[in-house]
């Protein structure tokens, strides 16, 4: 079986990081929590830079090869949307084409979903 990966924006900052006065940015505070939640489990989860999301920080992005891959925004920085996103992840991964019907879907990601790409062509 091909990995799931939920790649992190770890530079994203909410509307009101500045006026938090932290050093740390919303999306390395998601991505420790995201990281400790994905313990465990068969996903890989790695950290980039910019995920080119900012209007809709904090941002992931859910991906395995030959299947439908999203990104996510417009996370809190907590646990409960870290372990939303795992556990809609893992749905993710044991999914055949990488589309999860909605009904099973974690709460904590409903309405947190802005783009489907669709897996790129085999072989070409």
């Amino acid at each position: 079986m091909t990995p799931t990966w939920i790649t992190i924006c770890d530079t994203c900052k909410r509307d009101d990081w500045a006026a938090k006065g932290v050093e740390r940015t919303d999306g390395q505070a998601l991505s420790e929590l995201v990281e400790a939640a994905a313990r465990g489990t068969a996903l890989r989860v790695r950290r980039t830079s910019c995920l080119m999301g900012c209007d809709h920080s904090c941002n992931v992005a859910v991906q395995a090869a030959g299947k439908l891959n999203y990104t996510l925004g417009r996370f809190e920085p907590t646990g409960e949307a870290a372990q939303g996103i795992v556990d809609w992840a893992v749905l993710h991964s044991e999914s055949e084409t990488g589309q999860v019907p909605y009904r099973t879907w974690p709460v904590a990601v409903k309405g947190h979903f802005v783009t489907r790409h669709p897996p790129l062509p085999e072989g070409e």
